[in-house]
């Protein structure tokens, strides 16, 4: 089966800064373009980065202990991709704002995740389920 492709739209303060983080350091080949927009493929899904430098903003709530920026995108990946790209961004140098790690351990849901913010301070999160049939679990949370 065919799954939908999701679209999103995000403001960045520079378009070289954005080709440079999304291009080179994700590996999200770029697609179609403008003066002040730019596609991306991640993975399989089209983000565009739009110049806009005036736009920010940042507000968290808690999540298993973590301060999770509320505004973020990311994507869910395999296991072994999540550790490839951990280990590309730990050489890298990126600064985390949660450090990669293990969320909601021992129990449903389990997960590895890692937030940064790009370039523009979008926050992005990619993460890793331990039991992808937990992916849209209802009862992560039931004790």
């Amino acid at each position: 089966m065919t799954r939908p492709r999701f679209h999103l739209a995000f403001p960045v303060r520079d378009l070289a800064e954005a080709r440079a983080f999304y291009g080179g350091l994700l590996g999200c080949p770029e697609g179609r373009s403008a003066d002040d927009w730019v596609d991306f493929d991640f993975h399989g899904h089209q983000i565009v980065a739009h110049l806009a430098p005036e736009a920010g903003g940042a507000s968290t709530n808690l999540v298993d202990g973590e301060a999770i920026p509320v505004r973020h995108f990311g994507v869910i990946l395999e296991p072994d991709a999540w550790r490839t790209l951990a280990d590309r961004l730990v050489a890298a140098g990126t600064r985390f704002l949660i450090q990669p790690q293990t969320r909601f351990a021992g129990q449903p849901g389990e997960q590895r995740t890692m937030f940064f913010l790009d370039p523009s301070g979008n926050a992005l999160e990619f993460k890793a389920f331990a039991d992808d049939g937990q992916v849209f679990a209802k009862d992560v949370f039931a004790r």
